[in-house]
């Protein structure tokens, strides 16, 4: 593997894990902010290194790539320039778990591609095994999606530590 390749998979899963953790706080009410700062910064992070890997042709991993990069402004905007203010709130949850949901959603891609026993139950990942398995992600990031605005809508934020223990 070359360095950027390792650069771009360790920072990529640093931001699937932290963005775990913001989701999470919504769930609670809580803002946990040190988090916040590193799955977005990792996220973009991710997205813009995969625009620098050779370029063969055009794959949907760019049309992902630039899909997420454009969502991640619309979460940064809604979380530091407008300070989840009014309808920045919902919108700030809504793009950070949906630039989530991309990241997993190529996780699962790679999954299927690098591990040989996914990859022989679908191996040009048109296979109804891969299908199923981004159905079934899809489905739990519209459910915690749908969950996370209701809970963080309503009620005052807590901010939360940028360690594992939150504030109460």
């Amino acid at each position: 593997m070359t360095a950027l390749t390792l650069f771009h998979v360790a920072i990529s899963l640093v931001g699937i894990g932290s963005g775990f953790v913001v989701i999470f706080g919504f769930l609670k009410t809580r803002r946990p902010d040190g988090w916040t700062a590193l799955f977005l910064t990792t996220t973009v992070l991710t997205s813009v290194t995969g625009f620098l890997f050779p370029f063969h042709k055009f794959l949907p991993s760019y049309a992902i790539g630039a899909l997420s990069l454009l969502i991640l402004v619309i979460a940064i905007l809604g979380r530091y320039r407008f300070h989840l203010n009014g309808a920045w709130r919902p919108i700030y949850v809504v793009s950070a778990v949906a630039a989530q949901y991309f990241n997993v959603f190529v996780l699962v891609a790679q999954l299927f591609a690098k591990v040989p026993a996914l990859k022989a139950v679908a191996p040009t990942q048109s296979e109804p095994p891969f299908a199923i398995t981004q159905l079934i992600v899809l489905a739990l990031f519209v459910w915690l999606g749908v969950l996370a605005v209701k809970r963080f809508r309503g009620q005052p934020v807590q901010e939360a530590a940028f360690s594992s223990s939150s504030s109460r």
